[in-house]
């Protein structure tokens, strides 16, 4: 059944895949790990124009690793999570220090750099270098949940996940980097969570979440905790006054000294400098230098 996915899935991607900038030819190694610590929990439409900045300032780790932290945390903006943004600084210098300048081909070696886990190491080692291992993010796992297992929704991330993918991929290097996407594009635009396009599906004929005729088998995805009012929220103000900062610097009693929750406010500012994005010296705050 698994193995029925590849050849629909192939032809549908290259009439329907979307033109996007990390799929461009020749658009490289660096790149492409740039965009997907970008796309982690981000959009596609807010990571375009902040990718492209970036890459036009840090062309090459090496460009990154030689600028302060201060500089990624201010350029990340409204991409949020921004300890992605350290991790990449990081990344950038290990890549420097250990892989003289070149982002690495090896799985094993791209999970030994900062920040990056199994979806990351595997989705660079396929979309730069073309090699052959399965890359499995929430959209794959939704397709491979309806296509394959004949759920509504996929449960909770596990090991198994990359072997169901294994089973789908072609014997072909080529065509698998092309399955691996084509399993994450569906996804993502039409085999989507709340409304799927099953009418435009590629795999109708073949889905077995379709064939049972839709059950509603549960959803056991954890829920992302609500924006407004939270400490995120918080988090993300400091950032925000001390990106616009002269020198990235305020006095730390000015900083979002009008927020409703003093306690929450407080407790923002402290884990901002336990996760390295802030520092405290002398009664101010500022990004780290």
């Amino acid at each position: 059944m698994s193995a029925d996915l590849a050849p629909p899935l192939i032809a549908w991607y290259r009439d329907n895949a979307r033109d996007l900038p990390w799929r461009a030819e020749g658009f490289g190694a660096w790149g492409i790990l740039v965009s997907e610590f970008m796309l982690q929990q981000t959009p596609v439409a807010r990571v375009i124009p902040r990718l492209t900045e970036w890459l036009q300032r840090w062309p090459t780790p090496a460009a990154l690793a030689a600028s302060p932290p201060a500089d990624a945390v201010r350029l990340w903006a409204n991409l949020g999570y921004p300890r992605r943004a350290l991790w990449l600084h990081r990344a950038a210098t290990e890549i420097r220090d250990r892989h003289d300048g070149v982002v690495p081909r090896d799985v094993d070696a791209l999970l030994a750099l900062t920040g990056i886990g199994d979806y990351t190491a595997r989705a660079v080692a396929v979309f730069a270098y073309g090699d052959r291992h399965p890359v499995v993010d929430t959209n794959t796992r939704r397709v491979l949940a309806r296509a394959v297992d004949g759920r509504s929704q996929p449960g909770q991330p596990a090991t198994a996940d990359l072997a169901a993918m294994t089973r789908v991929l072609p014997a072909d290097d080529t065509d698998a980097a092309v399955v691996n996407a084509a399993a994450m594009e569906l996804g993502a635009v039409v085999c989507t969570a709340r409304s799927p396009r099953c009418e435009a599906c590629p795999l109708a004929a073949v889905c077995a979440w379709r064939a049972a005729g839709y059950p509603d088998t549960g959803d056991a995805r954890r829920r992302q905790a609500r924006y407004e009012g939270s400490d995120r929220q918080a988090r993300g103000a400091v950032l925000k006054v001390l990106r616009a900062a002269p020198d990235h610097s305020a006095a730390a009693e000015e900083v979002i000294a009008e927020w409703p929750d003093p306690l929450q406010r407080t407790r923002a500012i402290d884990s901002l400098i336990t996760d390295g994005l802030v520092e405290a010296t002398g009664g101010a705050l500022h990004l780290p230098r």
